[in-house]
């Protein structure tokens, strides 16, 4: 079964840490509650900075911060985008959506839609 996975990368201050997760298992309730086959959220424990690129550049990783790789699987991308619509309407992160509230810096988070190619 080929599945649509969006990706996430964002750098979370250690100190707010606690409350990414907790942020991160209220979002991950509703997007499974509206039909994400999983929600993983990942904190960096081996990610070191590289010649030329790397988790920590590619955010600008600053001293006190720690990246989060993140994702979410769906059936398809159709998939994706009927389960989105249905989120980004569910109340219950209506306070996250304010970027003066997050526990981290929005700017420096990236993401985006994959296909899967290969999955044992």
């Amino acid at each position: 079964m080929s599945v649509y996975v969006d990706g996430f990368v964002v750098p979370v201050p250690k100190r707010n840490a606690a409350v990414y997760r907790r942020m991160a298992r209220k979002a991950g309730k509703v997007w499974r509650d509206h039909g994400a086959l999983e929600y993983v959220e990942c904190m960096a424990d081996d990610v070191k900075p590289g010649k030329h690129t790397s988790f920590p550049q590619s955010v600008k990783l600053k001293a006190g911060e720690a990246v989060w790789f993140s994702w979410i699987v769906y059936k398809s991308r159709k998939h994706r985008d009927s389960v989105n619509k249905k989120v980004m309407k569910d109340k219950r992160l209506a306070n996250m959506m304010d970027p003066k509230k997050m526990p981290f810096d929005g700017k420096r988070m990236f993401w985006g839609g994959f296909k899967s190619m290969v999955k044992y």
